[in-house]
């Protein structure tokens, strides 16, 4: 029997597997179409998946209206801006190697952790960051040999998603502290409302036309879509945030070499070649720094 102290961290490694299924297809439909659309269309099929698994096990609480505008909010800026930054990340980058910098978020939440939630912070992991900051270097340096620029739009865009999502998190913790007895896919659900009030914002100043292009889509590319959306964000989200209202942030946010891990072999099965070299010693350095984070 698994101890309720290791259950977190198995529910993480589970939303990290789902996350990089459903990034193989964010991934293409972003780069194909855009990453808003795809960022609209995984958020809506999240909401209604999230609506029918709280109804199934009714577990519907009451929430107060401070923590419903957390929850909100966490979701406009987590699942709405940082989403599209980081599936344009991917769109540039690939998954693999954007989740490789999601190694930089464990700092974030390890600070705000430790600032937030009083949880405690190594001073000495920091040493962490000189081996990401070297898996940014050898990417760039892949970027270049392979299209002739060092890629720094799709790092930034990566980096950008990951600043917003990292905020959202914390914030997503801080409304879980407020309200306790609220079941985390509950949280979800209104994470993405959150974000689905941030699309219906956004495209009223720059139309997404998102029925329009979805009918467009191949019945292979319609459920590609569904698929992608249900484990890359109401199976992951679900899993996530039952990790991260029990569990250490910073450690649940270091397990995210294994979405590294799983997005790349994912990548390299679709793409039929192996990694460049470039990116094994992006990756070898990322393990160091990810050692070091957790151990």
């Amino acid at each position: 029997m698994l101890s309720g102290e290791k259950l977190p961290y198995i529910f993480a490694l589970g939303a990290n597997l789902s996350f990089a299924i459903g990034s193989q297809v964010f991934a293409h439909y972003s780069r194909q179409i855009s990453s808003t659309f795809v960022n609209v269309i995984k958020v809506s099929i999240a909401i209604i998946g999230f609506a029918l698994i709280i109804t199934l096990a009714n577990s519907w609480h009451p929430i107060a209206p401070n923590v419903l505008g957390l929850f909100l909010f966490s979701g406009m800026i987590g699942l709405g801006i940082g989403d599209i930054f980081l599936l344009q990340g991917f769109a540039e980058l690939g998954p693999g190697r954007t989740m490789m910098l999601y190694s930089f978020q464990p700092l974030i939440l390890g600070l705000g952790g430790y600032f937030i939630f009083g949880q405690t912070v190594d001073p000495n992991k920091f040493w962490a960051i000189l081996c990401f900051m070297v898996c940014l270097f050898a990417i760039s340096v892949e970027s270049f040999k392979k299209v002739g620029h060092w890629g720094f739009y799709g790092i930034a865009m990566a980096g950008l998603g990951i600043i917003f999502d990292g905020g959202g998190v914390l914030i997503t913790r801080y409304a879980f502290d407020k309200g306790p007895e609220l079941w985390s896919v509950e949280g979800n659900f209104y994470r993405a409302l959150g974000a689905i009030l941030f699309f219906i914002i956004f495209t009223y100043f720059r139309p997404i036309h998102v029925f329009k292009t979805f009918k467009k889509q191949s019945k292979k590319g319609k459920w590609a879509l569904i698929g992608g959306s249900l484990f890359g964000t109401c199976f992951s989200l679900s899993l996530y945030l039952a990790a991260i209202q029990k569990g250490n942030l910073a450690t649940i946010s270091g397990l995210a070499m294994t979405g590294t891990i799983f997005s790349t072999i994912f990548e390299s099965i679709i793409a039929k070649k192996w990694p460049s070299r470039y990116f094994y010693l992006a990756f070898v350095f990322f393990l160091a720094g990810m050692k070091i984070l957790i151990f």
